[in-house]
């Protein structure tokens, strides 16, 4: 009997350190996960603010005066005179 009770003892203490290190192991995972959903966010917040400044960019970019200025200076154009101007009706 007595050996019966140290086997299920034996048995019951394998089973208790198993779970243990079963636990400590999903713990350790988590963290590793934690530690890259951090690193993915802080990602993320560094494309949100490429994003707003491409945007605003952009909008300097192709803001009306800037376009006629730099058609004038590089493309060398000019507004044509106001008898030249030929509208024509849809």
């Amino acid at each position: 009997m007595a050996a019966i009770k140290n086997i299920l003892l034996s048995i019951l203490v394998a089973m208790l350190m198993l779970s243990a290190i079963a636990v400590i192991y999903s713990k350790y995972q988590s963290r590793l996960l934690f530690i890259e959903i951090q690193k993915k966010e802080k990602q993320l917040d560094d494309f949100e603010v490429e994003w707003g400044r491409l945007q605003l960019e952009l909008t300097t970019l192709t803001e009306e005066n800037r376009v006629e200025i730099e058609a004038r200076n590089r493309l060398l154009l000019t507004l044509p005179a106001q008898n030249k101007i030929v509208y024509i009706k849809p």
